[in-house]
């Protein structure tokens, strides 16, 4: 059913630091909050630079229509699908692209190592810092792992690459990125590390939530969005209302007009419960 005049028609929600906890949970409140919303006529779209595979910590949360954008962007998933996530629509960072940006900041950022994240799967460099292991991962140099015609991977769209530096300041890090390679893609970051987030160009959290918008008749200023991070600015200069977590980041804090408490006190869901009732 539709929402009361006034409401929004969608929220828009990053997870890491925005909608989970910092243990990666979705508390109770939050839980309670996102079932409120979607009784209400509310819809709720998870918006997050994870791929679909990680999405597991809210596939119990799903709005009825199961979508999520993931990987900043680059995938609509329909996360109902069993085994794993159907992928309604992929943006893809062209190979030609990706190899101009690995040799522009291997140049302009000595010490760089990469990882390539496919529709399937991730693949690293032997010096890139895995902080998880990911089945089916491969390692190579990134030449190699973007040109290779002859792995099993080459034919799935690569959606995101990865840029990690072990010293430098990771916003300076990424304004560097920009300059030496901003021609070949977007740029964004959302570790607390000097971690780079290289999506095709003209993808963003925001275009890809745009467009969903659109097929639903949903305009910005029918959405609520909600985020903590720089790959979260396009989506939350986009949307209608925006609201930056309290432990967001300074240039999130800066671009948003209304704060919500942090990801460990509830925020999302403080904010969710205010629509509602007001």
């Amino acid at each position: 059913r539709p929402p009361r005049p006034g409401r929004p028609r969608l929220i828009a929600t990053d997870l890491d630091g925005t909608l989970l906890r910092s243990d990666k949970t979705v508390s109770a409140r939050t839980v309670a909050a996102l079932a409120a919303a979607e009784a209400a006529g509310i819809e709720v779209i998870f918006v997050t630079g994870r791929p679909p595979r990680w999405m597991g910590v809210v596939s119990d949360h799903l709005h009825g229509h199961g979508l999520a954008i993931c990987a900043n962007g680059a995938v609509l998933a329909d996360l109902r699908g069993r085994p794993r996530a159907r992928l309604v629509r992929v943006r893809p960072l062209e190979r030609a692209d990706a190899l101009a940006t690995v040799h522009a900041l291997r140049a302009a950022a000595p010490g760089v190592s990469f990882a390539v994240e496919r529709t399937e799967g991730i693949h690293y460099e032997p010096s890139y810092p895995v902080f998880f292991e990911d089945p089916g991962a491969s390692y190579a140099p990134a030449e190699k792992l973007l040109a290779d015609s002859h792995s099993d991977s080459y034919d799935q769209p690569v959606v995101k690459l990865l840029a990690h530096h072990p010293d430098r300041d990771p916003d300076a890090f990424l304004a560097l990125g920009r300059k030496a390679a901003g021609a070949h893609g977007e740029f964004t970051r959302s570790s607390p590390s000097a971690l780079l987030e290289i999506s095709g160009r003209g993808v963003s959290k925001a275009s890809t939530l745009a467009h969903a918008c659109a097929e639903r008749g949903i305009t910005a200023d029918q959405v609520v969005a909600f985020g903590d991070m720089p790959n979260d600015l396009e989506m939350l200069g986009w949307s209608g209302t925006s609201y930056a977590m309290a432990n967001a980041h300074p240039q999130v804090l800066a671009a948003t007009t209304h704060r919500t408490a942090s990801n460990e006190d509830d925020g999302v869901a403080s904010v969710i419960e205010a629509l509602l009732t007001g």
